[in-house]
């Protein structure tokens, strides 16, 4: 069984919330205007059209139009503008 098979059924045994288990990223969308993205590792690509988060499993994909980083801590950001895609992309993947 892979690692991570197992993690996920020890988060669902303890009942415990499987971002804080996994690493998992967990990605809030607020209508088209605003995102926020929990348990990121970095920022690879920035500009008002496109923004790349690196995450535990992969990237966070996001086009659109005045995009921005709104705030952001070592655990958290916030992404304002008119957000037309978001994209998970597998970290085994070449982008």
């Amino acid at each position: 069984m892979e690692k991570e098979q197992i993690r996920e059924k020890l988060a669902s045994a303890a009942s415990m919330p499987k971002d804080v288990v996994l690493g998992a990223s967990v990605v809030t969308i607020l209508g088209r205007n605003e995102v926020s993205v929990e348990n990121y590792r970095g920022i690879i690509e920035y500009t008002d059209t496109l923004i790349r988060v690196q995450t535990k499993s992969g990237q966070i994909r996001l086009t659109g139009k005045r995009l921005q980083v709104e705030y952001y801590t070592n655990d958290e950001m916030k992404i304002t503008g008119a957000v037309h895609t978001l994209e998970f992309i597998d970290g085994r993947k070449e982008n």
